[in-house]
């Protein structure tokens, strides 16, 4: 495949990659402006803020490697360094037997 071509599966990847980020983004949006009517005792509001801290953060995290492409050309590297299983052949497949 040549570089920088993007499959179907890759669009598939990008696509439900930055469906996360919105859905991690989101609730922490939902989480920060107490959207489920959760108690307010002090209790309640230090585990929505917590919880919403840590989805905000995480979105941001994914959404920082969804652009940077981190996520997805590891494999494609790792199979043009090692190659594939199909590439295997039988007598490469004794060494892994020890016999």
């Amino acid at each position: 495949m040549a570089q920088g071509k993007m499959t179907w599966v890759d669009w598939l990847r990008v696509c439900f990659g930055a469906f996360m980020v919105f859905v991690y983004v989101g609730m922490a949006v939902l989480l920060a402006i107490n959207f489920f009517n959760w108690d307010d005792t002090s209790t309640m509001k230090w585990a929505r803020w917590g919880m919403a801290a840590v989805f905000a953060a995480y979105g941001v995290y994914r959404g920082y490697r969804q652009v940077t492409g981190q996520d997805y050309y590891r494999v494609r590297d790792l199979e043009e360094r090692y190659g594939t299983y199909a590439d295997l052949d039988s007598e490469d497949d004794s060494a892994c037997n020890n016999k």
